[in-house]
């Protein structure tokens, strides 16, 4: 059963992922729904979910078939791509290769393969209590903090920004994720040419 605690912190995380990707489509070219794409290869981050105590989200990122066409070649680009996410700040749950079959559409199948990566995220690791305590006397003091929501769901202006904290936290987490993905994928091409 999820506890209040959860539902706000899935919700602002929610918050911290959409801004992201508003972010990322703004600096590179946007597509459809959660996805953009850099550098020939489209990227999707997912919304957040809440499970047992954790956020999860997923990154993925297409592998380019028009640079690589064989299986073997594809799932050589993928352990490539595991490799080097594996080296990141913030190690993924799970790494795995998707395969998608789209419909018939002019009598065309289209078949993408993808690196999806899960990202699961403990409840207290998405905010720092130095931080909320900081930014807490910065309010109480007289300052300013246009970060921090008013959510009717919080009975204190610490919990506003706690909740401020676990978004900003989300986004600045997810966005080293995604980087650490753009920067897998950039390394393998580049393994793979030479």
């Amino acid at each position: 059963m999820s506890t209040l605690k959860g539902l706000l912190f899935n919700q602002y995380a929610a918050e911290g992922l959409t801004s992201l990707v508003e972010e990322l489509q703004s600096k590179y070219t946007a597509k459809k729904g959660r996805r953009f794409n850099y550098n020939n290869v489209t990227y999707e981050v997912s919304r957040p979910t809440l499970s047992e105590g954790t956020i999860e989200y997923e990154i993925s990122s297409k592998i380019p078939e028009n640079e690589i066409k064989t299986p073997k070649e594809m799932q050589a680009f993928f352990q490539q791509v595991k490799k080097f996410v594996s080296k990141g700040k913030f190690k993924p749950e799970s790494m795995e290769m998707d395969h998608i079959d789209l419909g018939l559409k002019n009598d065309t199948e289209k078949k993408r393969d993808y690196v999806k990566l899960l990202y699961k995220l403990h409840l207290d690791e998405l905010f720092d209590d130095e931080e909320v305590a900081k930014r807490h006397k910065n309010i109480r003091e007289g300052g300013k903090d246009q970060d921090v929501p008013h959510s009717a769901s919080t009975f204190t202006a610490t919990g506003n920004v706690v909740l401020a904290d676990v978004r900003d936290t989300m986004k600045n987490i997810a966005r080293d994720n995604i980087n650490n993905l753009i920067d897998a994928n950039k390394k393998t091409k580049e393994a793979l040419k030479g």
